[in-house]
Formats: C-alpha cells, sequence, structure tokens
C-alpha cells in the first residue's frame, strides 16, 4: 500500500498536475487546490527539454504535446547585426534519450490544459478559488485553511504553488526569490517561415535576443536586459526599439510588435531551499522549492522531475518516513543545485561581461547530468 492515500496537492501547475496524475493513476485519492477561479487560459511559450519531454511520456501525453508543440534537435547562433547572420547551427543533446527531440516549444496554457484533462482523467479533483492560508500539521495528517473558510485535512500536502508559495511560507521556510540582475520581454506573435528552431544572439543591446517556435503559426521570441522598471503597456514599443538592431526573421517578429502582441515583463528571479523540501508531512516542489533564470531552459523540467521522483517514493514506500524525506532529498537537492547555480553563472558572467567563460563547457555539464534519468 502507498505511503498516501489521501494527499493535498497545492497548485495547478505542471509541477502539481505531473504529481497529480501519477499519484492518481496508482489509486491515491487526489484533491488539487488552485487559487485562480478557473482554468487560466491566458499565457506565452514555453520551451521544453528533452527530459521534461521524458517525464511527459511517462505520463502518457507525449503524442498530444507533439501535436500541439514545434519540436527541434538544433541550436542556431546568429550575429547581432543587421542581417542577423547564422555563425553556427549546432546539434543539441537529446537529453531526454535518442527517441525523443532534444526541445520542443509550445504554447503554456495548451501544456497545462493537456496535463489538466489527464489529471481529471485519472480521477483527481481541481478545486479552484482556493487560497491557502494555514497548514496544521498533527503529526498523522495535515489540514489545509483556506481564504475562503474551508478546511481539508490529508495524509500529505504537496506544495507546488510556484515562486511565491503560500505552502513553503505556511510551514515556515523563510526564502524568497531574489533578482539576478536581469529582465526578460516576451511576445507570443506570428511565426516566419525561416524560424525552425531555437536561435539565440548575443550581444547589440541585449543581453539575449532570442525565440522558440511553439506551433506551426506561433513562437514566443525574447529579448534580455539589465532589470529595471518597466511598464507593461510600453512593450510594443520598448520591444521594437530593442530588435531593431537584430536582422533576419527579427524583421518580420518586429513588425508583429503591436499592441495586440501578447507582451509581459518580468525579471529574472532566483532561490533555492538548500536541505529537506518537507517540514513533517508537508513538502514543496518545482518553483516552490528552487527557482532559477531560463538560461537554459530548464525550470518546467525540474519541476516535472521532482514530482515524479516523489511519486515514484510515496507510491513505492509503506509509510511517511525519514527515510523516504531523505530519499527524495539525495535524488533532488543536489541535481536542482547544480541546475540554479549554472543558470545564474550564465546569466552573471554576461552581466560581468566576461568573454573568456566556458559557456560550452557549462552547458555541456548541465545536458549530460539531466540526460540521466532522475
Amino acid at each position: 500500500m502507498a505511503a498516501a492515500q489521501n494527499v493535498g496537492i497545492v497548485g495547478a501547475g505542471a509541477a502539481g498536475l505531473t504529481a497529480a496524475i501519477l499519484l492518481a493513476d496508482a489509486g491515491i485519492q487526489v484533491e488539487i487546490l488552485e487559487k485562480a477561479d478557473a482554468p487560466q487560459t491566458l499565457g506565452s511559450g514555453i520551451t521544453l527539454q528533452g527530459n521534461a519531454l521524458r517525464v511527459l511520456r511517462q505520463l502518457g501525453v507525449w503524442e498530444q504535446i507533439e501535436a500541439k508543440g514545434y519540436a527541434f534537435s538544433t541550436l542556431g547562433l546568429r550575429a547581432p547585426d543587421p542581417a542577423g547572420t547564422v555563425i553556427a547551427v549546432l546539434d543539441d543533446m537529446r537529453t531526454g534519450g535518442d527517441d525523443l527531440p532534444a526541445t520542443l516549444g509550445m504554447y503554456r496554457p495548451d501544456l497545462t490544459a493537456i496535463l489538466r484533462e489527464r489529471a481529471e482523467q485519472a480521477g483527481a479533483r481541481i478545486s479552484y478559488g482556493k487560497t491557502v492560508t494555514e497548514i496544521t500539521d498533527d503529526g498523522d495528517s495535515v489540514t489545509v485553511s483556506t481564504a475562503d473558510g474551508g478546511t481539508a485535512r490529508y495524509d500529505l500536502v504537496i506544495g507546488a504553488d510556484g515562486l511565491h508559495s503560500a505552502v513553503r511560507k505556511a510551514i515556515g521556510i523563510d526564502i524568497e526569490p531574489q533578482s539576478t540582475g536581469m529582465g526578460i520581454w516576451r511576445a507570443f506573435v506570428e511565426r516566419p517561415q525561416d524560424v525552425v528552431r531555437t536561435d539565440l544572439t548575443y550581444g547589440g543591446p541585449c543581453f539575449i535576443a532570442g525565440y522558440c517556435p511553439t506551433g506551426p503559426d506561433t513562437i514566443y521570441a525574447y529579448l534580455v536586459e539589465r532589470a529595471q522598471e518597466r511598464k507593461h503597456e510600453d512593450g510594443p514599443r520598448i520591444m521594437a526599439e530593442l530588435a531593431a538592431a537584430y536582422g533576419g526573421p527579427w524583421n518580420e517578429i518586429r513588425a508583429n510588435l503591436d499592441q495586440s502582441a501578447r507582451i509581459n515583463y518580468t525579471w529574472f528571479t532566483t532561490h533555492l531551499v538548500d536541505g529537506p523540501w518537507n517540514r513533517g508531512r508537508t513538502v514543496i516542489i518545482g518553483d516552490a522549492a528552487h527557482s532559477c533564470p531560463p538560461t537554459i531552459a530548464q525550470g518546467a523540467a525540474m519541476a516535472m522531475e521532482d514530482a515524479a521522483v516523489l511519486a515514484d517514493l510515496l507510491i513505492g514506500a509503506d509509510d511517511i518516513t525519514e527515510t523516504l524525506w531523505k530519499e527524495f532529498t539525495d535524488r533532488r537537492l543536489d541535481r536542482a543545485k547544480a541546475v540554479v547555480d549554472a543558470s545564474v553563472q550564465l546569466g552573471q558572467w554576461m552581466l560581468d561581461g566576461v568573454r573568456d567563460a566556458n559557456v560550452p563547457g557549462l552547458m555541456h555539464s548541465v545536458s549530460s547530468l539531466v540526460r540521466e534519468p532522475a
């Protein structure tokens, strides 16, 4: 019998839905508490590396993901010149295995919708409008209180509620994401015909200018600058001004950066809970436990790996013990820390203007690490 028969999961993002699917498939009763009032339908693109695709195949949704997204296995590098000159096209490591593409881009709400439907088919229940205010652990169970006055009792609670996790706060982990000094503009626009993979341009007015195809007709384009106060309503103008230095597909992308484009601006942040991610029978995973700048596009993969490893341990154990938590820490902490540290280091090299940094070596080390199943 699994270590928990009744599990509460806070957050209906990739980490929470992955855990819900695997636990519900094993016959465990699962309720997801989501603070939003309804399923979210807005968002930008997401880049999923091979190790994320490996988890999605484990969940039984790979064919749907492949059909909705845009897969590729090369990475392009372009010069910051008016022609957008292609410097190199590199074969990317297939970190999910040789039978999966190296990378897949897709519209983030489509990913969430596929996982949500799969979780509900497995028997998980999603309760909306549930903002967690308190968590009480009596040793044998956990009671969750929500802002609407409700309470619910579970054998175990999984906090998968993102960067500013209410669960993390409620269990007394006093860590918050910190700015790394970079900000990113993202725009969801039509796909130029020449965009068939991610191309990155380093230099020019931005640290990075890049894009990722998310489907036959769409991409998300991004520009990384030094973090500063920005107004979202100025997004089309600012992105167009920053993008003016870049050629190639950016000429068409820039023409589509009008008021109808879905544009947002956020700062890169990072944090890591450097120790056990549980307090008693409550555990945090994904962005609640660790976050990193998207410089190596491993955020979603790390979150889904957390969920898969935790589910594996819970399903295979007879009880929730310190041994279980130690094994979870041993399997996840060092791996997540290596990704966080590498992601931050890449950004810091750019902020410091380091020109002889061993970027290929660092990228290869991370890819080699995550190619091994979690």
